[in-house]
C-alpha cells in the first residue's frame, strides 16, 4: 500500500478544518513554526513521521488515518507478512515499513527500516528529533548510531533504547543494514 504526499497533506488539512483546529494550534502540537506547518499541509514539504504522529495525536486519530485515509480496525491482533508493511517515505535512500498499520489504539509504532550502505562515511549524518522514546534492534548488518555527541557501532542482535527528543541519526556501515525501530 503506497500513499501520495499530496493526498496525505490534503487529509491533514481537511481533518484539521473539520475539527476546527487552527494552523497555529497544530504547529504548536507538532513543535514547529506555523509557516512550516502550512508548508506540510500544502504538500510543499515532505511530512516526517514525528510531525504526522504529533498532528494525529492533536486531532485524536491514528497516524495511519492520515497516511492512508482508512482507520485501523483490528483490536485483537494484526499480522503483517514479510515485506508487506505499509511503505512510508521519509528519508531519501532509507525504506520504512509500518508493521502494525491495521491495529487500532497502538501504544507503539513498529517500523522496519532498511538503511542503505553509505560509501562516503565522512558525510555528515542526517539527524532527527521527535517526541518520546525509541528502541532500534539490529536485524542485519552494522549501523553507526549518533545521539548528541555519542557514537555507537551497533551489530546484529544489538539493541539501543533512547530518548528521541535528543538529536540522533544513523548510517549503515560495510553493507546495507536492516533494523526494527519501535517508536513510543
Amino acid at each position: 500500500m503506497k500513499y501520495d504526499i499530496k493526498e496525505v497533506s490534503s487529509r491533514l488539512k481537511a481533518t484539521r478544518e473539520s475539527l476546527e483546529i487552527s494552523t497555529k494550534e497544530m504547529a504548536a502540537a507538532a513543535r514547529i513554526t506555523e509557516s512550516e506547518y502550512i508548508e506540510y499541509e500544502e504538500g510543499r514539504k515532505d511530512l516526517s513521521l514525528s510531525v504526522l504522529n504529533a498532528c494525529a495525536e492533536a486531532m485524536g486519530i491514528e497516524m495511519i488515518e492520515l497516511l492512508t485515509g482508512s482507520s485501523p480496525t483490528l483490536a485483537t491482533y494484526s499480522l503483517v507478512r514479510k515485506n508487506e508493511g505499509l511503505p512510508i517515505e521519509r528519508r531519501i535512500g532509507f525504506t520504512y515499513q509500518h508493521m502494525a498499520y491495521l491495529f487500532k489504539n497502538k501504544k507503539i509504532e513498529p517500523i522496519m527500516v532498511h538503511a542503505p550502505y553509505e560509501p562516503d562515511q565522512s558525510k555528515p549524518i542526517a539527524m532527527s528529533v521527535h517526541e518520546g522514546q525509541e528502541m532500534d534492534f539490529i536485524i542485519k548488518g552494522r549501523l553507526k548510531f549518533v545521539i548528541n555527541s555519542n557514537t555507537e557501532i551497533l551489530e546484529e542482535g544489538d539493541c539501543i533504547y533512547f530518548d528521541s527528543s535528543n538529536p540522533h541519526g544513523m548510517i549503515a556501515l560495510d553493507d546495507d543494514c536492516d533494523f526494527l525501530a519501535i517508536l513510543i
